[in-house]
């Protein structure tokens, strides 16, 4: 079907063949009666050209032919009727799973389907067998790590918009750079309205050529009611139905008031700092408004009763079988609806209609009545019962065959459940599934109620990593999601607001917020305790001024023992941060206001040299206290994750030098070659999923884990998350920060958050020339679980006596 039209598309949309075979088989597959819903779809994407128009006609007029050529089942997300009637659901795409888990042909569902995939299922994943590593997905691996025997509309648009997801990050973080731009949500902009085919200008074409992703993206995750908007145009018109267009402004001013670059004579405007404040405020205040006013929404369209109560078909009855009685009738004759607040119950215009034409007894006005009900049903006009029935009848069947695709069998239901109840969300999730359909299918939809699917790790774009752009109109999942970075930002935070004995709720504070508690922490800063002095500590070995001295420190909270102390069974690991900055000369940014405007060197060594010296310090008392000869795993990670080896004493330089610094920042490669690591050693007690990876058992020794951080992961998020079903594993973070930096702050203020809330994580953060006895002090105290005094602290100092094995 793709084929006929696909060459006349191509012509009209500039991109891929793959993404344009989505645009067709999801317009195609729209209900026959939605032929306008089809046109404004395709307008969207195509604009109002003649020759968008006359594709459009053409399309449309043979879309219902082509539909019925398809046998993929409709998976569009919820859209509202134009005269105000209920949003309707339609069950996600793909055939249905076969018995036992199995494939629609009975094969395994994890082995490629035979014959030719059809246009609109995704391609199948590969999992590798227990013990192994993952490899890295490719861009034609499904990126919700599901075979192709389950899709929705969600995960068909998340397999496309990873295609590039990344390489449009990647492209803005270039621009910023070509025109020295620091803030990371200020996009560069260009004096002229004519493209001239500058960089600038080259990067907003790439924008629109994504606009065709951008809308099935948006159509996957939009709420009833909602309407799409972009940020993607050339000329900004004035009727632009972004709220942010003309509400906001422009970090760069207007007019007179713009800041021109001095290194181009008639260049792009630089960013003002009072312009940037302006602009940050009316962004907060505008999304937090937007937030309010889109969550009140959603929730006052979710179903009056509930959809899993069986009710008969209204359409079914006559006026004398209209069954049990409705609530608001109910409360009416209690006496407690609103129109019975004085005694004098008020009579609905039905309801006087009755009593008019029933008026003296007579069996007649209950004849007119039926007729004009068989005349309203003969002409097709549905009854508000018979809407709301409809309505629920087809959010219930979207449920429970969304359900039933992603767990197919009991294996997958008790590992749902059991993840369910160690975040903390169980009784959240089945009120939210009784009370809050529409809510729970979207958020169903996007795998908000089960682990992270470990093929997520090793993916350079998967959806926890699309950004989240209110300004851009590319949306989130929950209905109050402006604010957020990123998908896992959002789904971070909704989790954290939605766990049991979670107290008020707990927002992300916005931009200025956070800068302004990072100033707070910086200047609560003090000289560490001087029974920590050391002359062999690297600040003083290496220092690049001659005021050889400590930084003051921020004092880590008083410790608290929540977690059972170390034993002999547990398993310690060090999992150490080797990006590119952990090598670079520390600076820290400069700035005016909320604006960056350069960075000032700092005079502390450089990260990798602390790291050493403190791991160094760790292990040898580590090794002291539990006599431990045999070493703990090392794993490094950046762009991805190697295994340097069991470190110790004897072995530590030998070992340090397989150390390679450079790349990114992903802490879930780290991450997942630490689990992997764990669970080879106690493979007998854990069971491996195909989907979620390996699976602690009640026998499985604890991991205890310390991280090493010279800055915020790009994953940070994901891993908090994975954190937060975990009840194996035990986590220290320890973060190396430039004295005085903002920065720095900003990220300990919010890893301190974390673990206010999670009691397995627990967090030390260091800045500038830093005393390293006080630091490996705090990170044995929350490494081993209790409170070690510092007595026994110098006596883990001195060296253990090794012997030879």
């Amino acid at each position: 079907m793709a084929a006929q039209w696909l060459p006349k598309l191509r012509k009209l949309l500039p991109l891929d063949d793959g993404e344009l075979t989505q645009i067709i088989n999801y317009t195609a597959k729209l209900p026959k009666d939605k032929d306008d819903e089809a046109t404004a779809h395709l307008e969207g994407l195509l604009g109002d050209s003649d020759e968008a128009k006359a594709f459009i006609a053409e399309f449309v007029k043979h879309r219902k032919e082509a539909a019925s050529q398809t046998t993929a089942q409709t998976n569009g997300a919820s859209t509202a009727d134009e005269n105000g009637g209920s949003p309707t659901y339609a069950p996600p795409a793909g055939p249905p799973p076969g018995p036992n888990g199995t494939g629609p042909n009975g094969a395994n569902s994890g082995a490629p389907p035979s014959g030719p995939n059809p246009d609109n299922a995704p391609p199948p994943s590969y999992y590798a067998p227990p013990g192994s590593s993952m490899p890295i997905a490719s861009n034609n691996n499904n990126v919700f790590g599901f075979t192709s025997r389950h899709s929705n509309a969600l995960i068909q648009a998340s397999n496309i918009r990873a295609r590039d997801e990344q390489e449009m990050q990647n492209a803005l973080q270039n621009l910023q750079f070509e025109y020295r731009i620091y803030n990371p949500e200020i996009e560069p902009e260009h004096e002229s309205d004519y493209y001239c085919n500058c960089s600038i200008h080259q990067f907003m074409r790439r924008k629109m050529n994504r606009l065709g992703v951008q809308r099935m993206w948006s159509d996957a995750v939009m709420y009833p009611g909602e309407r799409f908007y972009s940020n993607v145009s050339l000329t900004p018109t004035l009727f632009s139905s972004n709220p942010y267009y003309l509400r906001c402004g422009s970090p760069f001013g207007y007019g007179l008031s713009r800041s021109f670059n001095s290194s181009y004579l008639w260049g792009p405007p630089r960013p003002s700092a009072y312009a940037h404040m302006a602009w940050t405020q009316s962004t907060i205040s505008l999304s937090n408004q937007l937030n309010r006013e889109a969550q009140a929404k959603v929730d006052s369209k979710e179903p009056a009763t509930s959809i899993w109560e069986i009710v008969p078909n209204m359409g079914q009855l006559t006026i004398e079988e209209k069954g049990p009685k409705s609530e608001k009738a109910s409360k009416s004759e209690k006496g407690d609806f609103k129109g019975d607040k004085k005694g004098d119950s008020k009579d609905s215009k039905d309801e006087k209609d009755e009593k008019k034409l029933s008026k003296g007894g007579s069996s007649a006005g209950k004849e007119k009545i039926g007729r004009f009900a068989s005349f309203k049903k003969s002409l097709g006009i549905k009854s508000s019962e018979e809407k709301a029935a409809e309505f629920s009848s087809s959010l219930r069947t979207s449920i429970l065959s969304e359900e039933a695709g992603r767990w197919p069998d009991n294996a997958h239901r008790q590992l749902v459940a059991s993840y369910q109840e160690k975040v903390g969300m169980a009784k959240h999730i089945a009120d939210l599934r009784a009370r809050k359909p529409i809510q729970y299918l979207h958020l169903l939809r996007a795998g908000y109620f089960e682990p992270i699917p470990v093929a997520w790790a090793t993916q350079l774009s998967n959806p926890l990593k699309f950004s989240v752009e209110a300004r851009e109109g590319w949306r989130g999942i929950t209905p109050a999601w402006r604010g957020y970075e990123d998908l896992a930002e959002e789904r971070l935070y909704w989790v954290l607001n939605h766990r049991e004995g979670s107290v008020g709720m707990r927002m992300k504070p916005d931009f200025i917020s956070e800068m302004d508690m990072a100033q707070r922490r910086m200047a609560a800063a003090v000289e560490p305790p001087p029974m920590y002095f050391s002359p062999d500590d690297t600040c003083m070995r290496l220092h690049t001024t001659n005021d050889a001295g400590y930084s003051k420190q921020v004092m880590p909270t008083p410790f608290r023992a929540y977690d059972r102390p170390e034993t002999p069974n547990d398993d310690s690991m060090i999992l150490l941060d080797v990006s590119g900055s952990m090598d670079f000369d520390p600076v820290r940014p400069m700035y005016d206001r909320y604006l960056i405007t350069g960075y000032a060197r700092s005079t502390q060594p450089k990260n990798k040299d602390v790291a050493k010296s403190i791991i160094r310090r760790f292990v040898d008392a580590l090794a002291h206290h539990d006599h431990q000869t045999l070493g703990y795993d090392l794993v490094t990670f950046a762009n991805r994750a190697t295994y340097i080896g069991a470190i110790h004493h004897r072995n530590f330089d030998d070992m340090w030098r397989g150390v390679r610094v450079g790349g990114g920042t992903r802490v879930m490669t780290g991450w997942q070659k630490v689990k992997e690591l764990h669970f080879q050693k106690h493979r007998e007690s854990a069971i491996h999923h195909p989907i979620y990876g390996w699976q602690a058992g009640p026998e499985t020794p604890i991991l205890r884990l310390l991280l090493f951080l010279d800055g915020e992961a790009t994953d940070m998020d994901e891993f908090e998350l994975d954190l937060l079903g975990l009840s194996w594993a035990h986590v220290t973070i320890f973060l190396i920060g430039v004295d005085n930096c903002p920065h720095h702050h900003r990220h300990a203020n919010e890893l301190q958050r974390i673990s206010d809330v999670n009691h397995h994580v627990s967090f030390v953060d260091a800045q500038g020339n830093c005393p390293e006895r006080f630091v490996t002090h705090e990170l044995l105290k929350r490494h081993l679980g209790y409170d070690i005094s510092l007595q026994e602290f110098e006596e883990m100092e001195h060296l253990p006596a090794y012997t030879e094995v």
